[in-house]
């Protein structure tokens, strides 16, 4: 968790909270969505969503566009301007890993290789329900 909250930190815009950025993410990995499915996905209440994809589009890293079966409905699409930034956050992290990486010995390497499957296996996992 520790780790997971430094990692946070290194980030390219300072302006965006964690929330905002976990949501520009979630479009990045599975793309456009309802300001209801975001919610959901981030576990958030929809009200809540629908002031950050406000904040987002204000900043004009995400656009709303028409749903295309759902009139009442709209749909988020990050932008170009939104993608480099994550990008850029993304090779910002990495080059801060890579130097805590380089303090580590073979046999922490090696320890290291052997846990990523299980701890990837850990990320994909959901809770038993009432969990």
């Amino acid at each position: 968790m520790r780790l997971g909250r430094r990692l946070k930190h290194q980030r390219v815009d300072e302006s965006l909270s964690p929330t905002e950025m976990s949501v520009l993410g979630t479009l990045a990995r599975c793309g456009s969505a309802t300001p209801g499915e975001l919610a959901r996905r981030e576990h958030v209440q929809p009200p809540s969503m629908t002031r950050i994809v406000a904040l987002l589009e204000s900043k004009g890293l995400v656009r709303l566009e028409p749903h295309p079966d759902d009139r009442r409905q709209k749909v988020v699409s990050q932008t170009e301007q939104a993608e480099a930034m994550l990008e850029e956050s993304r090779r910002k992290r990495n080059a801060w890993l890579a130097s805590l990486a380089e303090g580590l010995d073979e046999d922490e390497w090696a320890k290291l290789r052997a846990a990523a499957p299980v701890l990837e296996k850990l990320a994909h996992l959901t809770p038993p329900s009432g969990s």
